[in-house]
């Protein structure tokens, strides 16, 4: 099909015919870019008021565009607004109705481009949804800590290599999540920083020769330090060309992503009938169409699979602007469908894991029962006896005797009698015992960072206080 239009409103003058239907078709980004139009009608109007401001509109041709960009806002939010894939992309459906309705919007344009105007668009997009993500992070924060506060004293077997470590709290082993996800809040006020410089004004490639001031620009539409002094780009090229705010977004949901999937792995673990340490909430989780016994635990277990997702928008990122040269390449459309899909799916996400951490709950007898193991104390054991004098990797091999032997007797760590203990090491002379109990050896876990009550006491009160 060769079938051809009128040349192409924008920028049809050099050419003696539009592009072909099937051209339309697969350029078009108005099925999707069309949800940055908040954020393209701000740039509009803060454009527009610029160029009152050094004369290139007059305070009524300004005023008239911007009241023709308020009308065309309240009609996208209404739905009622009706988009064309002849148009393109978001700018030019917008920019094609209000010239329409106000004559002196065929100025608008002047000393702007596509180029830096979409930059500019995704950037304000990147800073909304950054402050969406971070507002997400909180309800994370606080479902967790006041899970964790609710079983500080819950005590459960924590694990390395998925075998039987030492014993830990609840409140500690979920408190550690909260570190990685108080990270993630930091990662996402980074890429909201370095989306915080506005391009506008850098035209296609090399700026313009028209008088205008950028620095408004920037000020009207946020972008100010924290002394409210305005943020602009500071090389033409590079602003029409970066990617890597919206790249940085998608790092920290993909690294967010394994931090949730993390999470969703231990849920799982320890909602099943060999763990038992915990239960989520009926609204989470799933039956099976076959056997009425099954629960399953599937938010946890999607959320689990989302960590593929966020890695593949990053993945997409980075290849897509791997190998362009400088400057704006057609390529770069195609930078705004992974972006939007992962702040999509992040806010999503989060909220799933907040909720279904809300209504759990934990097995407490299950979750002492198998932290009474003694062999987790077996630490403690080696500490002991090197307090006592005995060097460390000393000390490690004589319990590992000790463990040996209750293995190969079948004995439990802690029920060995004296003379078979002596028989690993000269050193387990009497008070060996008194090593294998939680709570001693809780108590003696109280420096910063460790599990210990007072310790964990300390850490829920920093939480709470930095969640307010």
């Amino acid at each position: 099909m060769s079938a051809r239009k009128k040349a192409q409103a924008t920028w049809g003058g050099r050419f003696s015919a539009g592009p072909a239907e099937l051209m339309l078709r697969f350029g078009e980004s108005v099925s999707f870019d069309r949800r940055l139009w908040a954020q393209d009608i701000r740039g509009s109007k803060a454009h527009a008021t610029m160029l009152s401001k050094v004369g290139i509109l007059t305070a009524r041709e300004c005023a008239a565009i911007v009241k023709g960009l308020d009308g065309i806002a309240r009609e996208i939010a209404a739905g009622k607004f009706v988009w064309s894939e002849a148009l393109e992309d978001v700018h030019m459906n917008i920019e094609s109705a209000l010239t329409q309705r106000v004559p002196a919007a065929a100025k608008l344009h002047t000393a702007r481009s596509r180029n830096d105007q979409v930059a500019t668009d995704v950037r304000l997009w990147i800073k909304d949804q950054a402050a969406a993500v971070d507002a997400a992070l909180v309800g994370l924060l606080r479902a967790l800590v006041e899970l964790a506060a609710a079983n500080a004293t819950v005590i459960l077997p924590g694990y390395t290599h998925l075998q039987r470590a030492q014993p830990v709290s609840a409140a500690h082993h979920l408190l550690a999540y909260a570190e990685m996800f108080g990270r993630d809040r930091t990662r996402f006020a980074a890429a909201a920083a370095s989306a915080n410089w506005c391009p506008l004004g850098s035209g296609a490639i090399a700026g313009t020769t028209l008088p205008i001031r950028r620095e408004i620009t920037a000020k009207l539409l946020g972008f100010v330090d924290a002394k409210g002094r305005p943020q602009v780009t500071t090389n033409s090229m590079d602003a029409v060309a970066d990617r890597d705010p919206a790249t940085e977004f998608c790092f920290a949901a993909a690294l967010c992503g394994v931090h949730l999937s993390r999470l969703a792995e231990d849920m799982i673990l320890w909602s099943t009938a060999e763990f038992g340490f915990a239960r989520m909430p009926d609204e989470f989780s799933t039956g099976s169409s076959l056997m009425p016994q099954k629960r399953n635990p599937d938010s946890m277990e999607l959320l689990r699979g989302k960590a593929a997702r966020f890695q593949a928008s990053l993945t997409h990122l980075l290849t897509l602007t791997k190998g362009l040269p400088l400057t704006y390449n057609r390529d770069l459309q195609d930078d705004k469908p992974p972006l939007f899909d992962a702040a999509d799916q992040i806010l999503l996400s989060l909220d799933v894991a907040a909720a279904t951490l809300r209504g759990t709950t934990f097995n407490r007898a299950r979750c002492l029962a198998a932290a009474s193991d003694p062999a987790l104390l077996a630490t403690d054991l080696a500490d002991w006896l090197v307090r006592k004098g005995m060097p460390f990797r000393h000390a490690h091999h004589a319990v590992g005797r000790l463990v040996a032997l209750a293995e190969k007797t079948a004995v439990p760590l802690d029920k060995l009698s004296d003379a078979a203990a002596l028989t690993a090491d000269a050193a387990f002379t009497k008070g060996w015992r008194e090593v294998f109990n939680l709570q001693r050896g809780f108590a003696a876990r109280e420096n910063t960072g460790m599990p210990g009550p007072k310790a964990v006491a300390r850490e829920l009160a920093r939480w709470r206080k930095a969640l307010r």
